[in-house]
């Protein structure tokens, strides 16, 4: 199993390129399964998540053509509506598939989902909405059994704010019979960039981005291209490693305007940050970071999916920061990790209050989800001494070619076999 080993203390600078999303990439390729024409998209990273999507969707018969970041899907052909445990096991976002499969076949055989071990993220928002729109669903064996001659346009109001439920019931209304209204609806980008996909393919939809998304059915979707927008949560990772390091990094093919939450607590770190059309720089100016606090929230707070990077911040930073996670109930497993590398946090309950030190010193330390991953490569990079951060197939979920990307600001940074 490969490892990264990590020698510290080399401030990061230079330009580094943001890939595209995963987390618009994998909804926006299961949408490819409510057409009988070709979806085109551009942008798309090469992930581990990317590739067991690809193939999830070519084993239900979706032809699949790959070159660099080019992807075209076309699902006239598909031959099957089961989606197994075997490829569903290790990705959440499988369950993406189900929406799609349920509006345009009727019938959907999805296994429940697996993916990081990071507190519970129950399906049932899903099937409520699903069983709204006339489904019958019956769970049973692990999977989720699934079955509507044809949906139909429903009033819907989420519990909870649900990023993958929204998107799941936004696909499955493009082709239901009449109107279907989302309340409480989630208003990340990435659920905006496949309402765009979508009508880019003759959906009718309205209000992405907001708390009340309306859907109006189609009989049918058509051909498309579509640019994945850029990955928001890589990019505040390099710029939060780059602060980390007193450093000075400029991300490029990005979009600033998906990250105001993240930067404003990077300016109160401290940070001198400069953005156009498509770059964000930051400087340190050689100085230490300061403190911050963070609280979590859904859209457009400080995302869930930065917390872990933040508080790897705070753990070299002076003074004291809070951090608060309102979203996932088992997501303070690498502040263990970071403890044994010299951090200063005490944990209470949902709620971690980190005390900087000076540097942090390097140690074996084991990734225990994706984010957590990228936390501790962070804080390899800014430790005195080498790191080795041990199951980083996590990483490799949602980061393409970090060592590479890092290595390029000039951090030493390697992948070996384990």
């Amino acid at each position: 199993m490969d490892k990264l080993l990590i020698t510290g203390g080399a401030r990061l600078a230079g330009e580094v390129r943001a890939s595209g999303a995963k987390n618009a990439a994998l909804p926006i390729l299961c949408a490819a399964i409510l057409c009988p024409e070709t979806l085109a998209l551009s942008n798309v990273p090469a992930l581990q998540d990317v590739r067991t999507t690809l193939r999830l969707l070519e084993q239900m018969g979706v032809q699949v053509t790959r070159n660099g970041d080019q992807v075209e899907a076309c699902a006239a052909n598909l031959n099957t509506h089961i989606a197994p445990y075997e490829l569903v096991k290790t990705m959440r976002a499988s369950i993406l598939v189900l929406g799609p499969l349920l509006a345009r076949y009727g019938e959907a055989q999805v296994s429940l989902p697996g993916g990081c071990a990071i507190g519970a993220r129950p399906v049932n928002l899903h099937l409520m909405g699903l069983e709204a729109m006339g489904a019958e669903i019956k769970v049973e064996s692990g999977f989720i059994h699934a079955k509507a001659s044809r949906l139909r346009g429903a009033h819907i109001m989420f519990d909870t704010v649900t990023v993958t439920g929204t998107e799941n019931l936004m696909m499955a209304a493009a082709l239901a019979d009449g109107q279907t209204v989302l309340e409480n609806a989630a208003r990340e980008p990435e659920v905006v960039d496949l309402a765009r996909c979508l009508m880019a393919m003759g959906a009718r939809i309205r209000g992405a981005g907001t708390t009340t998304i309306v859907i109006d059915g189609v009989e049918r979707l058509h051909a498309a291209q579509h640019t994945v927008l850029p990955d928001r949560i890589e990019t505040g990772t390099f710029l939060v490693a780059a602060a980390m390091t007193r450093g000075q990094v400029r991300v490029t093919h990005t979009d600033p305007n998906l990250l105001d939450a993240v930067l404003v607590k990077l300016q109160q770190a401290g940070a001198q940050i400069r953005t156009g059309e498509d770059f964000i720089e930051l400087d340190m100016l050689g100085q230490r970071a300061k403190s911050v606090n963070v609280h979590t929230m859904p859209h457009p707070g400080f995302p869930t999916d930065m917390q872990a990077q933040l508080m790897a911040l705070d753990c070299v930073a002076e003074g004291t920061g809070v951090v608060t996670e309102t979203i996932f109930e088992n997501r303070f497993q690498h502040a263990l990790e970071l403890q044994r590398m010299g951090a200063q946090i005490k944990l209470e309950g949902h709620t971690a209050i980190v005390t900087g030190c000076e540097c942090l010193t390097g140690a074996p330390v084991m990734a225990t989800d994706l984010r957590a991953s990228a936390a501790l490569v962070a804080a390899g990079l800014a430790a005195e001494g080498q790191t080795t951060v041990e199951r980083i197939y996590h990483l490799d979920r949602g980061y393409e070619r970090i060592e590479a990307k890092f290595a390029q600001l000039g951090a030493r940074i390697e992948r070996v076999a384990g």
